[in-house]
């Protein structure tokens, strides 16, 4: 039988002979503790049998509706008497409430009666409806099809007229030569006269004509320009509502750290370089844990978080799986709320440093390097030792930006490297048409019931979540990969990978995400579970040597 007290749970299994964690850990990349991993065990069995919460998460059989996953948390804490138990949170509404009672409360209730925000919602909301109906509007079709009409009388009345006018004219030059040769003096002189008069008031007709049928058009800009200007108002006051309403509820949201000190969240997305926060900050499971915890005086231990239910469209979310904390919308906060508390240092921070990069190739144009993984190709933000700066260091005197391309730190493989400005420009120019061919060996977690195939999803980076990559058919760009099944052993396969375009993480989304192989390469802790290393290697490229125009190809088999 669970205890609590307050949101505070006691733990249903026995923890006396798990040791406490020695640092809170970094919320952003982490192994889960034993006491979270238990907690968050004991969440999930509570998700599994409870029935007060009515929620669509997409896990039975006959789901209709809306499904939504969710993200949920667990904080391992210490209270005042020394007891360990655990809070738990949901990200976001569960069940279309922000309050229930296995829950921490949210940091600001959005539903509450003495919030502000469902008026405002339901204004902005109209203003939806509005734009949504005044762009569905049946006249901006009939304005098209009225002009098409317009424009096709007008071509024929025009054409019609220049005809006219052709053939008078050519009557008139047969007439002038006839007056020529028929009359003298004055008469000639008032027959050719009228002759001009009359080419004149044709030209004047044709140009009424086309005014005529100008101002005909100019009457449906007219109206569509009236159109377009109440869209453009509505759209404008949804803005302008949208962004005060954010505002406002930017104002609502203040959280505690460990040391007692309070910030608003715009002040603390301000102190971290960030210009505004995202919408929904301070609404995901981890800032609502902490808030909880310190406003009770509970010790704060471990966190995990982990997503139950479907996946999203977009995502690669697994059921049941632990994931990091969000960067766009949850570095800022929790960094601050974290403050005066013993965390794991950042491991990004670090990487692994490689004796040396062995060379698979050299001439005096070109090199090949085998990058080690959980190696930098250039040099980041906080880490300088990369590829680059060693083949900088190594070729002092080598011209222009030396790699020709990259790959992901925690990817391994071959790097092509040019010792001259002007060979890296003839190499690039093959990759941006790309007759450049790579093959990658990767470990797939999980069977694959085709031998081979193509995978077709566009990708765009996650703004919430950097480096986290989205499949978005709206504004991802394309990214094809065909692939190629080897082997299978022990529930891995090994394939090949044949990238077409060369995404941010482009292998790593198509083999996770359910509608590429739907299933994450070995080791990928950002798409699948973290191991040892990421299994995926750039083991083949293939290219027209720039020098001696040849095509050249190079392996450099995996370790794996």
């Amino acid at each position: 039988m669970n205890s609590q007290t307050g949101h505070f749970h006691h733990f249903q299994h026995e923890i006396r002979d798990i040791p406490r964690p020695e640092r809170f850990n970094y919320p952003f990349y982490y192994e889960v503790h034993p006491l979270s991993k238990l907690a968050a065990k004991e969440l999930q069995e509570y998700l599994s049998g409870q029935c007060e919460i009515d929620h669509n998460f997409g896990l039975e059989k006959d789901d209709s509706g809306m499904i939504i996953g969710k993200m949920f948390g667990v904080l391992v804490v210490e209270n005042q008497l020394g007891e360990i138990g655990y809070l738990a949170a949901f990200s976001g509404k569960l069940g279309g409430s922000y309050h229930h009672a296995h829950f921490v409360p949210p940091i600001y209730d959005l539903l509450s009666e003495a919030s502000f925000f469902p008026n405002e919602e339901k204004l902005i909301n109209e203003l939806n409806h509005q734009i949504e109906r005044l762009e569905n509007d049946p006249r901006w079709s009939e304005f098209d099809l009225e002009q098409g009409k317009i424009e096709q009388e007008f071509a024929q009345q025009i054409s019609r007229l220049k005809d006219q006018i052709k053939a008078e004219k050519q009557e008139r030059n047969q007439k002038r030569i006839q007056f020529k040769a028929e009359l003298v003096g004055s008469e000639l002189e008032f027959a050719l006269h009228d002759l001009n008069e009359q080419s004149k008031r044709e030209q004047i007709a044709l140009k009424k004509t086309r005014a005529h049928w100008n101002q005909e058009l100019e009457k449906i800009h007219e109206l569509r320009q009236r159109l377009r200007k109440q869209l453009s108002e509505l759209k404008e006051e949804r803005k302008l509502r949208s962004a005060k309403l954010q505002q406002r509820l930017f104002d609502q949201y203040h959280f505690l750290n460990s040391k007692g000190e309070q910030k608003d969240v715009l002040s603390i997305f301000e102190d971290f370089k960030q210009q505004s926060p995202p919408a929904g900050s301070g609404e995901c499971a981890a800032p609502k844990l902490l808030q909880y915890a310190f406003e009770h005086g509970f010790k704060p231990l471990s966190l995990a978080e982990f997503w139950w239910g479907q996946s999203p469209k977009s995502e690669i979310r697994k059921h049941a799986e632990f994931y990091p904390s969000c960067r766009g919308k949850c570095e800022p906060i929790l960094s601050f709320m974290l403050q005066g508390i013993d965390v794991d240092p950042n491991p990004l921070l670090t990487q692994f440093t490689p004796l040396d990069l062995p060379i698979i190739y050299e001439d005096e144009h070109l090199l090949l390097v085998n990058k080690a993984p959980e190696f930098l190709s250039v040099p980041g933000k906080n880490i300088q030792d990369s590829v680059l700066s060693r083949m900088r260091k190594k070729y002092p005197e080598a011209t222009g930006p030396l790699l020709v391309h990259r790959l992901d730190m925690s990817t391994s493989g071959i790097l092509l490297v040019a010792k001259s400005n002007e060979i890296h420009k003839q190499l690039q120019k093959q990759f941006i048409k790309r007759t450049v061919e790579k093959r990658y060996v990767a470990l797939i977690e999980g069977t694959l019931h085709q031998e081979s195939g193509s995978i077709d999803l566009p990708l765009r980076v996650d703004l919430d979540d950097r480096p986290r990559q989205l499949v978005c058919y709206e504004h991802g760009k394309s990214a094809l990969t065909d692939w190629r099944k080897l082997d299978e052993s022990n529930g891995l396969t090994r394939v090949h990978f044949f990238p077409r375009s060369g995404r941010t993480h482009q292998l790593r989304v198509h083999a996770a995400h359910e509608l590429g192989l739907g299933a994450p390469i070995k080791g990928d802790d950002l798409y699948g579970k973290k191991a040892d290393r990421l299994y995926l290697h750039a083991e083949q490229i293939s290219f027209f040597h720039p020098v001696s125009r040849e095509w050249v190809s190079f392996v450099c088999p995996a370790d794996f």
